[in-house]
């Protein structure tokens, strides 16, 4: 990657986050800082100045409550890939959502490598159709007709085995090519083009 991943750290360990920091920034050339808090709501704030690639935070930030449905937190920065620090029991499920985890006994190297796949993986998902390729992908038409079949976002993610985030940049993706945004309009369409019958709608 030429261009640097421009990162964002929100860590309440001070030691931690100094850490990530020296080890991704001070020692590479790869990541630049561009926001470091220990608790996410700054950041969210001030998203679209700050427009980081990357997001490293610490999972025991969010509220337990609020940690199996992270998607109104990540909508705040859809591009960006969300990587989970782990150093100590976060429960899978929430985990899921992520983009990416890495953990405190993980060396640089593999720090780097988890780093730089989730924001590749993130820069792939958000990518506008090329040319005139407005068509829907097979997983996008799976993602379609169980939105029409009136999943909900969780229910679609545990289902096809994705992350709650991954099913949103799908929906977004679908919405773009199809140009429609209600449920409705997107079960109009399904049933349209023949994705589904009339009978599979609850």
């Amino acid at each position: 990657m030429n261009k640097k991943i421009r990162l964002a750290i929100i860590e309440p360990s001070a030691v931690i986050a100094a850490g990530l920091q020296t080890l991704l920034t001070e020692t590479s050339s790869e990541f630049e800082l561009c926001a470091l808090f220990d608790e996410p709501g700054p950041l969210l704030e001030r998203a679209p100045i700050l427009r980081p690639d990357l997001i490293l935070i610490d999972p025991v930030v969010i509220d337990f409550r609020r940690r199996a449905a992270l998607h109104p937190l990540f909508e705040h920065l859809p591009e960006a890939a969300w990587v989970a620090v782990v150093y100590g029991f976060i429960e899978p499920e929430a985990l899921k959502q992520y983009h990416g985890a890495i953990h405190i006994y993980d060396d640089r190297s593999k720090i780097v490598r988890k780093l730089r796949r989730a924001v590749e993986e993130r820069a792939r998902d958000t990518e506008s159709p090329s040319g005139e390729n407005y068509e829907l992908t097979d997983r996008e038409r799976e993602i379609l007709v169980a939105v029409a079949k009136g999943m909900t976002n969780k229910e679609i993610a545990d289902t096809h085995h994705i992350s709650v985030h991954t099913v949103i940049s799908h929906r977004k993706n679908i919405s773009r090519k199809t140009g429609i945004k209600t449920v409705s309009g997107l079960t109009v369409y399904a049933l349209l083009n023949n994705l589904l019958d009339q009978s599979e709608i609850e």
